[in-house]
């Protein structure tokens, strides 16, 4: 048996001998074979302090102990591949968004649509102008009274000077229309501001001065009452809404939607219109248009040519107001939206939506004409004039003959 190494830590020849862990003493001073495994065990000496390494075996700092190989390293990695550099791309959108951004911008312009009128609607003025007292009944389709103003009201000189309006005091009715709607085609009657009937309270006159007198009792909803008063007790027709037009009213509408063309059979020349225009159909801007409209010195029957000339530009007018141009271009639309409440008044218990029947309605006329008269005096002709009202009582306009209907308000055999 061999003797285990005492461990009680005698020196010399009793030193311990650690030989038999490695199997063979080697010689004295000979150096370990490269091949050999010699374990260096470090015993604690009294005190605490190490055992000192054998001698003739020096130390590395930080390293393996001399004379024993470096072990391998591991292997060495590949680099990593090279991501080469990413070149910007603009992110294609699909029809999805597109869709989605047409439907915005529609959404939009229908908000736009809406708001712009309703904003303007809040400025219009409004006239009283139902009358008290007995009334015809409810009749089918519906009629407006449309009114011309020729009020100053509001001009200052230099535009007076343009519009060739003059200085003239008062209050009248340079255009009396009636427009009536229902299940014929829509009629634009004329009544020539001369034609003498019976005013209530002011016997037989002139029926423009309907509208002077009861302005002068009541103001601008008196004038209109009275005017509307005058109308159903002489037709029998009753009158659903009203629609006024000041004087510049005409001018600032055609400039809003850019001039509107006419067709004066003959030359022109009026300088109580500020008019001068030649023979043939032409565009024209609100100045012009105008003076058109209020001529009555260039024809043989006066103010006969003169409603014809005023249903012609009220007809270009509602053509291109109802345009689809003018829905598309939003500052055309604005323009004209926002010369409503400047030019413009309606009955009371008129709202956006009855204003916008109206509007166009303008653009549908079928049937224009004047009032049945028997002679350039304007008187109306009793039995004819009769049977126009009739037709428009009874919402009968498809029945009415060509006969009845004539551009001067005289029978057709005598205007050729």
């Amino acid at each position: 048996m061999t003797d285990r190494p005492r461990q009680d830590g005698a020196s010399g020849d009793d030193a311990p001998d650690f030989t038999w862990l490695y199997g063979k003493k080697p010689a004295s001073g000979a150096e370990p074979r490269p091949d050999e495994t010699r374990v260096m065990p470090t015993v604690s000496r009294p005190g605490g302090a190490p055992v000192p390494p054998p001698a003739g075996r020096p130390q590395q700092a930080g390293g393996p102990p001399a004379g024993r190989p470096t072990p391998p390293g591991p292997p060495p990695t590949a680099p990593p591949p090279r991501i080469p550099d990413r070149v910007p791309t603009t992110r294609r959108r699909g029809p999805r968004f597109w869709i989605s951004l047409v439907l915005v911008l529609l959404l939009l312009w229908v908000v736009y649509l809406v708001a712009v009128p309703i904003y303007a609607w809040t400025k219009v003025d409004k006239v009283a102008f139902e009358p008290n007292g007995k009334r015809p009944d409810d009749q089918p389709g519906t009629t407006y009274l449309m009114v011309g103003s020729d009020s100053r009201a509001g001009l200052t000189p230099e535009q007076r000077k343009q519009l060739g309006t003059g200085n003239a005091a008062g209050q009248r009715t340079d255009t009396i229309m009636l427009l009536h709607t229902g299940s014929g085609p829509n009629l634009l009657m004329s009544i020539p501001r001369d034609s003498l009937v019976d005013i209530p309270g002011h016997g037989t006159t002139k029926i423009n001065a309907a509208y002077a007198y009861g302005y002068a009792d009541g103001g601008a909803d008196g004038g209109a009452k009275l005017l509307v008063r005058t109308i159903e007790q002489n037709t029998g027709i009753r009158i659903d809404d009203y629609v006024e037009i000041g004087l510049g009213g005409l001018a600032g509408v055609v400039d809003a939607v850019g001039g509107i063309e006419i067709c004066p059979t003959t030359a022109m020349k009026d300088k109580l219109a500020n008019l001068d225009i030649e023979k043939g159909c032409q565009e024209v801007d609100g100045t012009t248009a105008l003076g058109y409209a209020r001529s009555r010195h260039t024809s043989g029957i006066g103010d006969i040519d003169r409603v014809k000339h005023q249903r012609e530009v009220v007809a270009a007018v509602g053509d291109k107001v109802m345009s689809p141009w003018t829905f598309v271009n939003p500052v055309r639309y604005w323009r004209l939206n926002m010369a409503v409440p400047d030019f413009f008044a309606f009955g009371e218990g008129t709202g956006p939506f009855q204003a916008a029947k109206w509007a166009m309605a303008m653009t549908r006329v079928g049937l224009s004409c004047v009032v049945p008269i028997s002679d350039l005096a304007v008187h109306w002709d009793p039995d004819r004039s009769q049977q126009m009202f009739d037709y428009i009582k009874q919402d009968k306009t498809d029945d009415i003959p060509k006969a009845l209907c004539t551009p001067t308000g005289l029978p057709k055999s005598t205007t050729g």
